[in-house]
């Protein structure tokens, strides 16, 4: 059977090769790979909420055509939206930063160890805005939920300078701005905040009426704006036939919307500022990671076991209340808010944390060694399968002769993650018996570096 190949991280830099080129095949880190491919693959379940069908609540089947919680299958989709939320929700996500954090060590390492920094600096700004660039045509001409522009800005502004310091460091500070500032803006953009203190109001005017008493200008006020939020929270027949109208318009209709979305105004950049928090808190955790040898294997099996222990003893309890208590409200949104997105990024950094452990005992041991293969081919092209899998998600449901989107009960979305899954596996494998790298990867290195790249593999 092969070697995994993850020797501490000075004895992978080739001092051989030139500073300007990337990184070869032969310094690429197989863990790394392996779980770079593992986190791309588990974003799609996630994803496919979204790709599929509208939905009411942030990864939530609430306002579906064809309703989660009702009919025969409702235990069934309970059970997939239980795990989705002990398993994917966020924590692939995560995992996925934590690794791009880790790429930038690697680059800087490199440059660091050949005597460029300079050089690398040059490489590092130019690798990210192309990357930038490549996150907003996607955003624009494909699907909204990008995180490729996050990345890239993220990496500009913050990742750069980070590098140098230590682990502890990087692990603490990224720690406090998840659980602390991000945790803070999503309650700023769910409006859970106003919504607790609009609700409690309401409820003391309320009581007051009931017991006859003549509500003042502001208490009325308060009754309407409170009436006003439950109403805009509250899934209809219209809000249904709204959604499905607005993802089956005409494609440059929807262009044109994502760009007034994503990109104008106000509201935009605060969510993009959000997203830049969220993706931070979580890429300088896997610099600390990978500087300490915690993400490539380098640390005793017992370090992983008891973060495994501890990281799914704090998560999976909370998420089990949170989507019980969720589901005997009848999935109220204030419920949702309390129960699941308070403890949003606690849940998921231990989770992700959790999980990161787990895989790397796998790959620490060798188990379905030819399985990682296949995932740590998905991960070596995880750019190209990123763009590949929204092309052909939103072929699927919405621009292809199917015109699935909003037809599939939530179940069986599903089906379209393994069967996308099968593709990404297969296509991967293939590919790169002839190339070096995915088009991509290889489009994104080539503009990055200013110079076409190798491509395909000498005979």
């Amino acid at each position: 059977m092969p070697q995994v190949k993850n020797a501490p991280i000075h004895d992978r830099l080739s001092d051989a090769a030139l500073p300007s080129q990337p990184t070869s095949a032969q310094e690429r880190i197989f863990s790394i790979d392996v779980l770079r491919g593992f986190a791309l693959l588990g974003i799609l379940v996630a994803n496919i909420d979204d790709f599929a069908t509208p939905e009411a609540m942030f990864d939530i089947p609430l306002g579906l055509p064809l309703p989660a919680f009702s009919g025969p299958h409702s235990h069934l989709n309970l059970m997939i939206l239980t795990f989705k939320w002990m398993f994917i929700e966020g924590k692939m996500r995560s995992l996925f930063a934590m690794l791009f954090g880790a790429g930038v060590v690697l680059m800087a390492e490199r440059g660091s160890r050949r005597g460029t920094q300079e050089q690398t600096a040059d490489i590092f700004l130019r690798r990210n805005m192309w990357l930038c660039l490549l996150g907003v045509l996607h955003a624009c001409l494909v699907w909204h939920h990008d995180i490729l522009f996050c990345y890239g800005l993220t990496a500009l502004l913050f990742l750069y300078p980070c590098r140098k310091l230590k682990p502890k460091t990087l692990i603490l500070s990224g720690s406090l701005i998840s659980l602390v500032f991000a945790t803070f803006g999503m309650f700023g953009l769910l409006g859970a905040t106003s919504d607790f203190s609009l609700s409690k109001d309401s409820a003391r005017i309320e009581a007051i009426e009931r017991k006859g008493g003549v509500l003042s200008p502001d208490q009325q006020d308060i009754q309407k704006a409170w009436k006003a939020r439950v109403d805009s929270q509250t899934v209809t027949p219209q809000s249904i036939d709204a959604a499905m109208a607005d993802a089956n318009q005409p494609y440059l209709a929807s262009v044109l919307e994502r760009v007034q979305f994503l990109y104008t105004g106000a509201p935009a950049a605060t969510v993009e500022l959000f997203l830049v928090i969220d993706a931070l808190g979580t890429m300088l955790i896997g610099i600390g990671l990978f500087k300490n040898g915690f993400l490539t294997g380098e640390k005793p099996n017992a370090t992983y076991v008891w973060t495994a222990i501890v990281g799914f003893g704090i998560a999976e309890p909370l998420y089990l209340i949170g989507v019980w208590k969720s589901y005997q409200s009848g999935f109220y949104f204030l419920t949702i808010e309390k129960w699941l997105f308070l403890p949003y990024y606690l849940t998921r950094e231990a989770g992700a944390l959790a999980i990161l452990s787990v895989l790397l005992l796998i790959i620490k041991g060798q188990v379905m060694y030819r399985i990682q293969a296949l995932v740590a081919a998905v991960g070596k092209t995880a750019l190209s399968n990123y763009i590949f899998t929204s092309l052909l998600c939103q072929f699927l449901f919405v621009w292809g002769p199917w015109d699935l989107y909003g037809k599939l009960e939530y179940y069986q979305i599903h089906y379209v993650v393994i069967a996308v899954w099968a593709v990404n596996l297969t296509i991967s494998q293939v590919w790169q018996r002839r190339f070096l790298f995915g088009p991509i990867e290889w489009l994104w290195r080539s503009l990055t570096y200013a110079r076409p790249q190798p491509f395909q593999r000498s005979e």
